[in-house]
């Protein structure tokens, strides 16, 4: 499903240079849930953008349902992501001028798949916001914003997740609900889980669990 060969990522800061990434090695199997663990600023975020296409690494290859993400342009690594990949960030990136339902639909619409709005409608129900699908992002909280988000990422049934901190503005009840959706997901349709958390709970449900530290990830004892 994923692999990442020798991938660095540099950036410069007061011109000097700032390794997050180093020679970094991963591979991730179809199906497998992966959860990445690591103490703030470790560049957790940034392996995410790194492996999605959504920056290019300083040095590596990314490569992605056997495609190696340095041969595609730009386009095509936006239209990998959206036939393939689901996404959730932890600053939820909803359209503001959108409303719940349209924030979900949006996938669908951009690919030109028919009953957008009606998916959206079942996947908001799915996130316990059934009610809440005609409301602006502005007039949700930020836990019912994360929702959103997190349903406009399954919508389109991704064969990849990757979800930064999928949890982390919940309450606990509702965060044990998106902990089951996921693996129901997983389980039913085969969906492959990598998972940014600090939440143990979560990370006890995975495969395996890798800490990133020092540009480096390490096997977690135990997992």
């Amino acid at each position: 499903m994923i692999s990442l060969n020798r991938v660095s990522m540099q950036y410069q800061m007061a011109g000097r240079p700032i390794d997050v990434l180093k020679d970094l090695d991963l591979d991730v199997e179809a199906r497998e849930r992966v959860a990445i663990v690591g103490p703030s600023g470790s560049g957790k975020t940034t392996l995410l953008l790194v492996m999605t296409g959504l920056e290019q690494p300083s040095g590596g290859e990314v490569v992605i349902h056997e495609q190696s993400l340095a041969a595609l342009d730009r386009d095509a690594r936006a239209d990998l992501r959206r036939d393939n990949i689901g996404i959730v960030f932890q600053s939820f990136h909803l359209v503001p001028s959108l409303t719940a339902e349209e924030n979900v639909a949006l996938p669908l619409d951009i690919a030109g798949q028919s009953q957008g709005r009606r998916r959206a409608r079942d996947m908001l129900a799915r996130v316990g916001l059934g009610e809440r699908g005609g409301h602006y992002p502005a007039q949700l909280s930020g836990g019912e914003q994360q929702r959103v988000a997190i349903a406009r990422a399954l919508v389109h049934e991704p064969t990849l997740l990757v979800a930064d901190e999928p949890t982390g503005n919940l309450d606990e009840r509702t965060g044990e609900g998106i902990i089951e959706l996921l693996f129901t997901l997983n389980r039913e349709s085969g969906t492959t889980l990598l998972l940014v958390t600090h939440d143990p709970h979560l990370a006890d449900r995975c495969d395996r669990s890798l800490r990133l530290e020092n540009g480096q990830l390490h096997p977690v004892a135990g997992k």
